[in-house]
């Protein structure tokens, strides 16, 4: 069974923060089954945006798992763009940010499908 988009995300950023990282929740969406889009930052001023991975990418023996892609990295302006977008389309999304000390290396913080 898959968790909820609200568990998940309560989940993430408590184990962040466990782990003595930051993370934000900048828009709550909809509790059963909002999409999630998280942005990451890091103290260079790079960011990238992941958004939810396509249903062929996701491992069949594990096909309940959150699986995120790359979206857009280092463009500030077509992040807002693509955020903005997203929020006509569908207002329900969470969106995440959260602070990291490597942007190159975003399976630290949350599992990536490749591609």
């Amino acid at each position: 069974m898959r968790l909820t988009s609200g568990f998940w995300v309560s989940a993430l950023t408590k184990r962040l923060f466990s782990e003595g990282s930051f993370a934000t929740v900048v828009q709550k969406g909809a509790m059963e089954a909002g999409s999630i889009f998280i942005l990451l930052r890091d103290r260079l001023g790079r960011q990238a945006l992941y958004g939810p991975a396509a249903q062929a990418v996701y491992d069949e023996a594990r096909p309940d798992e959150r699986r995120f892609s790359l979206i857009i990295e280092d463009d500030e302006e077509a992040i807002e763009k693509r955020l903005d977008r997203e929020r006509r389309f569908d207002p329900d999304f969470w969106l995440v940010e959260i602070e990291v000390a490597e942007i190159e290396r975003p399976d630290r913080y949350f599992d990536i499908a490749a591609g």
